[in-house]
């Protein structure tokens, strides 16, 4: 009798213990605890290294690409927006294609193209031919 009046009132007293174990368990099963404890370390390696954390640092990047805030609009499939990232990625894009397009004028000064004419073999036939040499 002991034993079950023991057994029924530390249930009762540890059911709080059973709720936040059951909120555990699905999280730790598919990866969401792992994953949210690797980020908790990756962030905080990177504050600890750098001072700041990585949401800082990608502020201080879009601050440095576009001073002005602008915003531009981008179009997808789904929607048209108008927002900062993407007046940093067209200035971006078109800061790379002016640099290659540069890449290759310099690469075309450097090995200019060589024309040389070859003739196919029908044209070689075509001009041993009577009616080629008619003209």
């Amino acid at each position: 009798m002991k034993k079950i009046l023991l057994l029924l009132s530390s249930i009762f007293l540890l059911n709080g213990c059973a709720e936040s174990l059951a909120l555990l368990g699905p999280g730790a099963s598919n990866g969401k605890f792992v994953q949210s404890s690797l980020n908790s370390a990756v962030s905080y390696g990177v504050k600890k290294q750098t001072g700041k954390t990585p949401l800082e640092h990608a502020i201080a990047y879009v601050q440095e690409k576009n001073p002005d805030r602008k915003k531009e609009t981008c179009i997808s499939s789904f929607e048209i927006t108008r927002s900062e990232f993407c007046t940093i990625v067209k200035k971006q894009i078109k800061l790379k294609t002016t640099a290659m397009a540069e890449k290759t004028t310099d690469i075309v000064k450097e090995f200019p193209i060589k024309k040389i004419k070859e003739i196919s073999k029908i044209e070689k036939i075509a001009k041993k031919s009577v009616i080629y040499n008619r003209r």
